[in-house]
């Protein structure tokens, strides 16, 4: 990665940036965000270009299957044949002129040619001015054969893996796995979770309103807040005071669905890094105990720290494989036991585009066998009578719904609660987003409510 930036030093403007944190993805397999916010860090660029380059990142990613099947049929040896800057910069450049019209076409081609000129020499800026002129003289966008399936359609309009979206058909039929595709490429809009021990969502959304940010109250979440190009909400002070989490809102409903009453001993099991636990705790206000298990130890700070920084003196830490929990805690000892479980995190493409690419069928049968396993171990924990809540941040049946399906069929026990809070389940069953058959389980897609798809089961021990 170093020396891809030798010649020309240190990466100059938003569009060098975009091409920085593209390569680092590509060939390091960096996660994006932490790539970009790296980028920015060192780049030091004014917000209006520092908002380009993020745009110009993500929004490659997240096209990339488009982007290459308009490309292919213009450069020799696309892409594997073609040096990793210059495939990152003309992707970058053909996302910027086909779906960045507020920027003329003839800057986004000079700024190109600009930048394979002090990155290259004089044939690649040759090489890269003829493409993308030859794409605006013939039209950009490139249209698709008409004998395509479902599937190779939706994949290259959405820009998805084939596999991914023949699996979406295959679950969800044809039409809501395009609506999928498409939420997906939607930028994420912000969402907080007020800190009910601080102030009322009510007071929080007038003072943010007062202030001039465009906010407006969750239709999921009853805690939440959603905000519309509020910039980073880290850097205020209602953060910095423990007023509020960001946290997306299907993510708030976890802790909801699982409706820990003050005094009760709760376990997050896959604690980091932190957002679920600590929004048990505010749900206790602040009596009794969350312990927040995490396997990693350098994540058991961040969960401490936003503990801290809400007023939470109720949440304790811990680090542990999960699978190793029963050895190093009583049998049967807690109230509610939540397994947020690793997963492939389909979910949250519109956050982490490169999920997408990255994650393989392998993938998701090898987590679906880690989830099993995780929860035949962590149930021995849940008190008769108790709860343990499942989610994940990923939309594949074999790690949701086939996966409780076994748990319950091993461990009779437990069954499906379908006793969810009412200001959980009301704002689902208003937007028909709830089956009548519903049981106690629950899959939120992408498109149904602008947020992560999420999938969450609350289940109860019998007496």
């Amino acid at each position: 990665m170093n020396n891809v930036f030798r010649k020309g030093g240190k990466p100059q403007g938003p569009r060098e940036v975009a091409m920085q944190v593209l390569l680092k993805v590509e060939l390091n397999e960096s996660f994006s965000g932490l790539a970009l916010n790296q980028a920015l860090n060192d780049a030091a660029l004014s917000r209006p270009d520092a908002g380009l380059a993020t745009e110009l990142a993500y929004g490659t990613i997240q096209r990339l299957n488009t982007i290459d099947y308009a490309l292919s049929g213009r450069v020799k040896g696309w892409p594997n044949k073609v040096e990793p800057w210059v495939r990152a910069l003309l992707r970058l450049s053909y996302y910027q002129l086909r779906w960045l019209t507020r920027v003329p076409a003839h800057a986004a081609v000079a700024e190109a040619v600009n930048i394979a000129k002090r990155r290259g020499h004089a044939g690649i800026a040759g090489l890269v001015n003829g493409v993308l002129r030859g794409i605006i003289r013939d039209g950009i966008a490139t249209p698709l054969p008409s004998n395509l399936s479902p599937a190779e359609r939706i994949s290259l309009e959405h820009s998805h893996p084939e596999w991914l979206v023949q699996r979406w058909i295959d679950a969800y039929g044809e039409k809501t796995a395009e609506k999928i595709c498409a939420a997906n490429n939607e930028p994420p809009h912000a969402s907080v979770r007020v800190n009910p021990l601080r102030s009322t969502r009510d007071e929080l959304l007038a003072a943010m309103n007062e202030s001039g940010l465009a906010v407006q109250p969750s239709r999921l979440s009853a805690q939440g807040i959603v905000a519309e190009k509020a910039g980073n909400l880290v850097h205020t002070d209602w953060y910095s005071n423990g007023g509020f989490t960001i946290q997306d809102e299907s993510s708030m409903l976890v802790a909801a669905v699982a409706n820990p009453q003050p005094g009760m001993k709760v376990l997050d099991c896959c604690a980091a890094p932190g957002g679920k636990s600590t929004h048990l705790a505010e749900l206790l206000r602040n009596k009794g105990k969350v312990l927040a298990n995490d396997v990693h130890f350098h994540k058991e700070a961040l969960i401490q720290q936003q503990a801290g920084r809400l007023g939470l003196t109720c949440v304790e830490t811990m680090v542990s494989d999960a699978l190793e929990l029963p050895e190093r805690l009583h049998e049967s000892s807690f109230d509610v036991v939540l397994l947020d479980a690793p997963c492939s995190g389909f979910g949250v493409i519109r956050r982490k585009p490169e999920i997408k690419w990255n994650k393989t069928q392998e993938d998701v049968e090898s987590l679906a066998e880690l989830q099993r396993r995780l929860l035949d171990r962590v149930q021995s924990l849940v008190k008769p009578g108790g709860t343990l809540v499942y989610s994940t941040c990923t939309i594949a049946p074999e790690e949701n719904e086939r996966t409780i399906e076994r748990f319950l069929s091993d461990n009779p026990s437990f069954k499906l609660d379908a006793n969810w809070p009412e200001e959980v389940i009301a704002p689902l069953r208003a937007t028909e987003n709830v089956p009548e058959s519903f049981k106690g389980a629950l899959q939120l897609l992408p498109h149904m409510f602008g947020s992560d798809g999420f999938f969450i089961a609350r289940i109860r021990r019998a007496e």
